[in-house]
């Protein structure tokens, strides 16, 4: 149960790999007598969240791609990423966005497309802290569910 709070935690803490701690709860839920989950389901949920983890990187440099950003506003959010790491908790928010504004402005845009490519990699940053959430509580649910 620990785990699974820790993981939903994760979720929005950029800190703490949300859905791979989640993960080693329902691990360790599978390994009591409580719940016995088939092999295909853990390795389901496994793929889920190799897949999520994944999407969590590249999702805001999709988004920066998607609303009208060029190569210099995606490889922006790229280097913002790695740089908003070193600054968290804000970085992990903040530096997606101003990299792809940053790499938008030095690509030779203009300021709006430039803030709108900003604006697009931190629309995909909430989504893939959104996918994080839901798979998160969907292992909630299935703790809550074996319990019950």
């Amino acid at each position: 149960m620990i785990c699974l709070l820790v993981g939903l935690a994760g979720c929005v803490i950029p800190m703490l790999p949300g859905p791979p701690i989640a993960y080693v709860g329902l691990l360790l839920l599978h390994l009591t007598r409580q719940v016995d989950y088939t092999s295909s389901q853990l390795l389901g949920w496994l793929l889920a969240v190799i897949v999520v983890q994944v999407l969590d990187y590249v999702v805001p440099m999709l988004g920066s791609k998607y609303s009208g950003g060029s190569r210099w506003g995606t490889r922006g959010c790229f280097i913002g990423t790695l740089i908003g790491l070193f600054f968290l908790p804000a970085g992990i928010l903040v530096g997606p966005f101003l990299g792809a504004v940053v790499g938008e402005l030095l690509g030779g845009h203009d300021t709006a497309h430039a803030f709108r490519s900003g604006i697009g990699s931190l629309i995909g940053f909430l989504f893939g802290t959104l996918l994080k959430c839901m798979l998160c509580a969907y292992f909630c649910w299935q703790c809550i569910e074996a319990f019950f």
